[in-house]
């Protein structure tokens, strides 16, 4: 028996639950400069603010005069999601993050009711995290989905759905459209739609010699999960990722090299710290830069790939990626965009040792654990490679970003008596 969490309207529920005045109050996150709404709260979808809505299109809205918005907040988020898992942890014997806001709990051979348990677990995380939640309950992972999004569906309810009983599934099923379940993309839907398949009882009905026919691949495979007779795997620890990117738009034009320098050598510390902290090295790397296609401005982009010697040092990976940058750079060009791509990640204890290699390894490992420890105990970029920059004019513009409480020591709350 699994069941899933998920918080309601996360990045939202993340900024008011350090700030009470925006309780009850519309609210909007938006993307990366502040470019369009990827979070709602409940009183925003009243107003019929659409997810994706560009905000400069949006906010001249006479109905969304009312919606208050705030800029991405991703270090505040990512805490939150943590704190979260960890208040998970404590209650369920395995979880798994499938999202920064949905996990998934294993219930198998835990006594008792699952249902009260679920209602324990998401007041915990109320009370402790302030993170609303739904949580649906089912045999299979996909049962669970489907059932997380029965209980959001229903407003004023008590945040929850249990899908464990047969019967009661495949009542509910019946009005549940075929979108919704977990794997079903556009193109199966709509090729199972001119078949007059459209719910999830449609599909539980079909014969499984029609089903193959159907989805020659998965058909099978979903149908017996959608049963419960053939259970998802459940998984504690990711898969090894094999790519990672750090990649922005700018919030203004970057005209000249040495500002360009500065973004390819941030985005490269930044890639390097999610490295360490999954235990990986990188093997290869891409680079690119590329002009805004959308305006008049003349067309440029490039992104090479290349080999390099594996590693999760920042320093070699900004002196990698900067290379790689001054190679592209063309004078005379807005630039819009730039990123690196670390390729071919591999975990550090399967790496051979290297023979010659160009930094010594046991003095890059002391080096990048004492640069980890210090941003760790008093906040990220509180300790950085000066070729990063101070000032950086060309950062992703967020006229409305809300303080780092959880992980900036300078940003946290003060309660005064």
């Amino acid at each position: 028996m699994f069941a899933l969490i998920d918080g309601n309207s996360f990045y939202c529920s993340c900024e008011r639950a350090f700030d009470p005045t925006l309780r009850g109050k519309p609210l909007v996150v938006l993307s990366n400069n502040d470019g369009c709404a990827i979070a709602r709260t409940q009183e925003a979808k009243d107003l019929g603010l659409k997810m994706g809505e560009p905000w400069h299109l949006a906010s001249k809205r006479p109905e969304l005069k009312p919606v208050i918005w705030m800029s991405s907040n991703y270090a505040l988020y990512g805490d939150m999601s943590r704190r979260m898992y960890e208040l998970l942890c404590a209650e369920a014997p395995r979880v798994e993050p499938y999202s920064i806001d949905e996990m998934f709990l294993d219930y198998a051979g835990l006594p008792g009711d699952l249902l009260a348990l679920s209602a324990r677990i998401r007041e915990r995380v109320r009370t402790v995290a302030k993170i609303p939640t739904c949580v649906g309950i089912g045999p299979t992972k996909t049962i669970a989905k489907l059932a997380n999004k029965v209980a959001k569906g229903v407003r004023g309810g008590d945040g929850l759905c249990d899908f464990a009983f047969k019967e009661e599934r495949e009542e509910a099923y019946k009005t549940i459209p075929l979108g919704e379940v977990w794997g079903m993309g556009h193109a199966s839907v709509a090729k199972l739609a001119r078949r007059g398949i459209e719910s999830v009882a449609d599909v539980i009905a079909l014969p499984a010699d029609e089903v193959r026919e159907l989805r020659p691949v998965t058909g099978v495979r979903t149908q017996a999960v959608l049963q419960g007779t053939v259970s998802d795997p459940f998984s504690v620890s990711p898969l090894t990722r094999k790519s990672l990117a750090v990649t922005r738009s700018f919030g203004k034009p970057v005209l000249t090299w040495p500002e360009m320098e500065q973004a390819i050598a941030a985005y490269a510390t930044r890639a390097a710290e999610k490295l360490r902290r999954h235990g990986l090295v990188a093997t290869a790397m891409q680079v690119f830069l590329r002009t805004n296609e959308f305006n008049s401005d003349p067309k440029y982009a490039n992104q090479p790939t290349f080999e390099i010697e594996p590693t999760a040092d920042s320093f070699a990976l900004i002196g990698g990626a900067v290379r790689a940058g001054r190679r592209l750079w063309r004078g005379g060009f807005r630039y819009a965009k730039a990123g690196v791509v670390l390729l071919d990640l591999k975990p550090v204890a399967e790496l051979p040792n290297t023979l010659f290699p160009s930094r010594d390894p046991e003095k890059s490992a002391r080096i990048m654990a004492a640069l980890d420890a210090v941003n760790a105990r008093y906040g990220r970029q509180s300790l950085k490679p000066a070729v990063t920059g101070l000032g950086q004019s060309w950062s992703m513009r967020r006229q409305r970003l809300s303080p780092r409480y959880t992980t900036d020591i300078d940003e946290m709350l003060e309660v005064r008596a």
